[in-house]
């Protein structure tokens, strides 16, 4: 069992920026960042595979940007001009043997708990 635990959340007004990062107990070799608006589904934002295999969809990748972190076993997010629609819970997700360039839900094992980021003036 991969344990996952989120950091870096919170509020920011519209046009900021927020760091989010993600550690885990042991090192994964794919990692992701998730968002869940209320009442939807969660949608992949991010995925990193290795060191700087990267994936974004299409319509965040100008202001998203994944990397690994310090240790080998954080990975971060770096969200530029944050918008309100950006408001949402985000997770980490994280694949500890597989190479996981994805964005779908179903294909990564480990789940952090959500941590809220609010964009509003």
């Amino acid at each position: 069992q991969v344990l996952l635990v989120e950091t870096g959340g919170g509020s920011v007004q519209p046009g900021g920026s927020l760091t989010l990062s993600c550690v885990a107990s042991e090192f994964c070799k794919s990692m992701a960042w998730f968002r869940q608006f209320p009442g939807k589904e969660r949608e992949g934002v991010a995925a990193l595979v290795g060191v700087s295999g990267t994936l974004y969809p299409n319509h965040l990748m100008d202001r998203f940007a994944i990397s690994r972190g310090n240790a080998t076993n954080e990975m971060v997010l770096q969200v530029n001009n944050l918008k309100p629609e950006d408001t949402a819970v985000y997770f980490c997700a994280a694949n500890r043997d597989r190479a996981s360039y994805s964005l779908q839900r179903d294909s990564w094992s480990y789940w952090g708990q959500g941590i809220q980021v609010t964009v509003s003036s």
